[in-house]
């Protein structure tokens, strides 16, 4: 390098001066893109889609706001925070084990489905948070179905399942409504007691089988009885018909063999001529004369045609 700052290579060939790198430029332009993409990232975060099987509460510096967001696209505050509720149809199952009024143990299956109100979103948000089933329905259900089936002996929960599932649906929804959860549906499931219990319920069902076995048997036997006196009754009287049948057709016979005689003697005695009758008279006589009855002026000959 020359006094002019130049530099000088081997074959006379000068170039220009190496320039300093500007350290305080570049961290300047590297420190503006990581901010642009902090606010690059931080307005994709205020950006945000609530899909139809939610309902979205916002909330500002931990205060809940008066408003809920419906499904779709939105904007929010960077200092705001977004709490989507579930508002679909849900179903949960809980194991319980309670009494029944002859403190007899039971344990059962409880089914629930249940939804929260879109309207009231915010509202169970602020007064019992997002796990309101842990909170809220849990322990309503608990109490409900413990309550409920304490009013039923263990024999009457045997034969009377749709009538304590009714009972303790219409007590939990009294419950849940008060903290704006609807109730859809409920089931009872699996109800067990323990094996004495079952042992005793089984053999009282066999006494009674046997019981209503015997009975039907007996209620046969008398309607068979009485089903062939009915049978004989009916023969005695169908033998009685005949009877009268035959001597009712019997006489009809015998009528009209009289009325065909009768008419043929009619015929006969109308054929009968003077003449005939004369000849007949002859043929009868036996060559003797008449002999005369009475006096002299009225005697009658008498002819005798044996």
């Amino acid at each position: 390098m020359d006094e002019n700052g130049t530099y000088s290579w081997p074959g006379g060939q000068n170039t220009r001066p190496k320039k300093k790198p500007d350290f305080k430029r570049a961290g300047r332009t590297v420190i503006a893109v990581i901010a642009a993409l902090l606010v690059l990232a931080v307005a994709l975060t205020c950006f945000y889609t609530v899909d139809d099987k939610q309902q979205a509460v916002v909330t500002t510096f931990g205060k809940v706001e008066n408003y809920t967001l419906d499904a779709g696209m939105h904007f929010k505050l960077p200092w705001q925070k977004i709490v989507k509720m579930d508002n679909r149809v849900q179903k949960q199952s809980i194991d319980l084990m309670c009494f029944s009024s002859d403190i007899q143990e039971v344990s059962m299956t409880y089914t629930i489905n249940y939804q929260i109100s879109k309207a009231d979103a915010m509202t169970i948000y602020s007064t019992i948070g997002i796990n309101y089933y842990e909170t809220v329905v849990i322990p309503c259900i608990t109490e409900s179905v413990k309550t409920v089936t304490a009013r039923y002996t263990a024999e009457e929960l045997v034969g009377m399942r749709s009538e304590l599932a009714s009972a303790i649906e219409a007590d939990l929804s009294a419950k849940l409504i008060k903290y704006n959860i609807e109730l859809v549906s409920t089931s009872v499931e699996n109800m067990d007691f323990t094996d004495v219990f079952t042992e005793a319920v089984e053999a009282k069902q066999v006494a009674a089988q046997n019981k209503l076995t015997a009975q039907t048997r007996a209620e046969q036997e008398v309607i068979e009885a009485e089903a062939a006196a009915r049978v004989q009754v009916i023969q005695a009287q169908a033998d009685a018909d005949a009877m009268l049948a035959k001597a009712q057709a019997e006489a009809e016979a015998t009528r009209i063999r009289a009325e065909a005689e009768a008419e043929a003697n009619a015929k006969v005695a109308a054929s009968l001529t003077e003449a005939l009758i004369k000849y007949t008279y002859a043929q009868a006589w036996d060559g003797k004369y008449p002999t005369y009855y009475g006096g002299s002026s009225s005697t009658m000959p008498v002819i005798d045609l044996r």
